[in-house]
């Protein structure tokens, strides 16, 4: 069976679809790197529930394993206490952020138990599962066998230092701990010495398996993620895939596996079935038919919003298991990549995050966080950097300055001059036909997973809305009776496109949607409301401000409240890595020039209107730009490895427009485009196009 795309999985009527985001590990606290991914997911739940989808978004706490055993030794406490207390902990955060699980819920459940035991005996039933005697890697000192995570050394692939013992963070190679070069122990700093044991395989690389994953990797939303499958499984007849160890020794916290007392299930087989077993909790709740939305053939959609990081145990491991075992397999799996702060990695194993509640807790607002990371996001797996000045900027200029500005403008002249009510005939007015046309594209963004596109559409909609005010003038319009009419006409349109625009952001800032729902006494926004005007019936109610601005004082108290994690940790044993970022290494400065030498480069900002392919060059794109003349230009630059030519159509960015034209065998180049690059252009992070502030125009200069 071939993962089909969203695309192909949708159809006109509503559908069922089943969602879920990786599971946090019960160990720590909840930071922004990990909203990168509650959110991504959140906002697509959002915007297709807007459509009348019967959707079911469910997560649960990863409670299992040797870190959660440990850290409730280090605490005193019983390990159900403690995962107990940061589940509470988590969904707090959760709820702070707006992630609008339909079922937050816990490994360490008797659903998942039961699955867990079921896949099991079904794998093992098909001749999946063999039970084999292997030497592992035993801490002398702690007195018990080491789990991957706890082993750390030299990778055996590329001979990066102060890796992990089940996979390598510099080159991803997976691989056996006992294959480390120089491995210590992270609990106690001794040499592992080898003991034998006897552990429980999933058979991976049996021909099932590996003909069944060969298929199933065609269907994956992301060519990156195509590639890395089709990279791990090798040349037909020639599968590099390892069997699968499922289990652990004791003393360990999980599922004692039937029929083998003393070992337990690997966390890593039991965490992805907890997708399940919230679900299937969540189904008793609500009078569903679980077997009906696992059961093979279901026509309900399965999606999985994960970290890049673990790729590898949701396109290969997870599938197969659900494949071999009786169950449906996912629909997709959509992988995203890693946050960096101002820069800097975020990792909790380095000690460089900023926890989901210092956010709250220093006044900032969550819903503009949400606003921030979707405007950054996209469907591929590049990471993304929360830069503090330009979160400011964006949110005092975007939410603030363009989108809450239109109601602020216009809502007293409503209320104070007409009752409240909008004229009805302004409703027709083409600015509105605009902006309904603008909807389902909008709504179509933000499905794809492009959710810098349906922000940067919605803020373009906006400047449109606020060029319209300002030409019209109602504070002027206001100082003469004799123009009523007009006036009612300039806060009606000014209104409406209000609420059109808060239908295109309810996904992003759903509990700003729901005080606009408020103020204009309307029923809770979905995608079809766009054809459902504001009417003259309904007034609307008094305007109470909506959102404040970034103060630099929050953001000043938000790094102190942070400013122990924010240091480096020097060598201290770490647990697990939630993100991985390169960066790039600062080339030599070039040699000084004069200001009159800066002043002979004419630098302009320029709209990429079309971008496409350049037949029989692998490194060119085409690029025609809107440098704000009569006529566009062409212009030829060599950044086809890191960009699709569809993603960068509507990008900003800036262009040497007084360069010489210069004729190349594919046609005339005439100018060029600006990135930025490591010293090497082949190596992690790549090439960058500058893109300016979304509030610039093609052919503004560059000073």
């Amino acid at each position: 069976m071939t993962a089909p795309d969203t695309a192909s999985a949708a159809s006109a009527g509503p559908r069922q679809i089943l969602v879920t985001s990786a599971l946090p590990y019960a160990n720590g606290q909840i930071h922004l790197g990990h909203l990168v991914e509650y959110i991504q997911t959140d906002i697509w739940v959002r915007a297709l529930r807007m459509h009348g989808h019967e959707v079911y978004y469910v997560g649960a706490d990863d409670t299992h394993g040797t870190p959660v055993m440990l850290s409730a030794e280090k605490e005193g406490v019983a390990p159900r206490a403690l995962i107990e207390r940061v589940w509470r902990e988590h969904k707090q955060d959760f709820d702070n952020f707006l992630v609008s699980f339909d079922n937050y819920y816990s490994t360490d459940s008797d659903e998942n138990r039961v699955l867990c035991e079921s896949i099991f005996l079904a794998l093992k039933d098909a001749g999946l599962i063999d039970a084999r005697e292997i030497e592992q890697a035993y801490d002398p000192v702690k007195e018990m066998f080491l789990p991957d995570r706890f082993i750390k050394g030299e990778c055996p692939k590329c001979g990066a230092k102060d890796q992990y013992g089940d996979s390598c963070e510099v080159c991803g190679s997976t691989y056996q701990p006992t294959d480390l070069v120089n491995p210590y122990s992270a609990i106690s700093g001794a040499t592992p010495v080898r003991r034998a044991s006897t552990h429980y395989f999933f058979r991976l690389s049996d021909p099932r398996c590996e003909n069944f994953l060969r298929g199933w990797v065609g269907g994956l939303a992301q060519p990156e993620a195509t590639n890395k499958m089709r990279e791990w499984l090798g040349e037909a007849g020639d599968a590099k895939l390892a069997d699968w160890d499922i289990s652990r020794d004791a003393p360990y916290f999980g599922f004692e596996i039937p029929g083998a007392p003393g070992k337990y299930f690997y966390v890593w087989l039991d965490a992805p079935v907890g997708y399940y077993a919230s679900f299937k909790h969540l189904a008793a709740q609500r009078g569903l038919d679980f077997d009906a939305w696992v059961r093979p053939g279901a026509t309900a959609e399965q999606y999985h919003f994960i970290g890049k990081d673990i790729l590898y145990f949701h396109t290969l491991f997870w599938p197969a298991m659900l494949e071999f075992s009786g169950h449906r397999t996912p629909t997709n799996v959509f992988a995203h990549g890693f946050l960096t702060v101002d820069g800097a990695k975020m990792s909790k194993s380095r000690g460089t995050f900023i926890t989901a509640r210092s956010f709250v807790e220093t006044g900032l607002n969550p819903e503009w966080l949400r606003y921030y990371f979707a405007a950054k996001l996209n469907a591929t797996m590049e990471d993304i950097d929360l830069n503090f000045g330009d979160f400011q900027a964006r949110v005092n200029s975007d939410i603030v300055g363009k989108y809450v500005n239109i109601a602020s403008r216009a809502a007293g002249f409503l209320s104070k001059r007409f009752e409240g009510r909008v004229q009805d005939s302004a409703m027709h007015h083409p600015l509105l036909g605009t902006l309904r046309a603008a909807l389902p594209q909008i709504a179509a963004y933000y499905e794809a997973r492009e959710y810098g596109r349906a922000v940067r559409q919605t803020m373009e909609l906006a400047d449109a809305v606020n060029a319209y005010v300002d030409a019209a003038k109602p504070w002027d319009q206001a100082k003469d009776d004799a123009n009523a009419v007009a006036l009612h006409e300039t806060v009606s349109v000014s209104l409406e496109a209000f609420r059109l625009l808060s239908i295109a952001l309810k996904p992003v800032m759903p509990a700003l949607a729901a005080k606009v729902e408020a103020f204009l006494d309307v029923a809770p926004f979905v995608w079809s409301d766009g054809d459902v005007p504001l009417s003259s019936a309904r007034p609307i109610n008094a305007y109470k401000h909506l959102m404040t601005r970034v103060d630099p004082k929050q953001i000043e108290a938000l790094v102190a409240a942070n400013r122990a994690t924010l240091l480096p940790t020097g060598n201290a044993p770490a647990q697990a890595a939630t993100t991985a970022t390169v960066t790039a290494t600062a080339e030599p400065q070039s040699a000084v020039i004069s200001i009159d030498d800066f002043a002979k480069v004419d630098l302009r900002v320029a709209r990429i209107v079309d971008c496409k392919t350049v037949e029989g060059s692998n490194k060119l794109l085409q690029l025609t730009l809107d440098v704000g003349e009569e006529t566009t230009r062409n212009v030829f630059s060599g950044i086809q490895s890191a960009y699709r030519p569809e993603d960068l159509v509507g990008k900003l960015t800036v262009m040497v427009a007084n360069l010489a034209p210069r004729k190349m065998k594919f046609g005339l180049s005439e100018g060029m485009v600006l990135a930025a690059s490591a010293s090497d252009e082949k190596a992690e992070p790549g090439l960058y196009i500058l893109e300016p502030h979304p509030g610039a125009q093609p052919g503004m200069r560059v000073k």
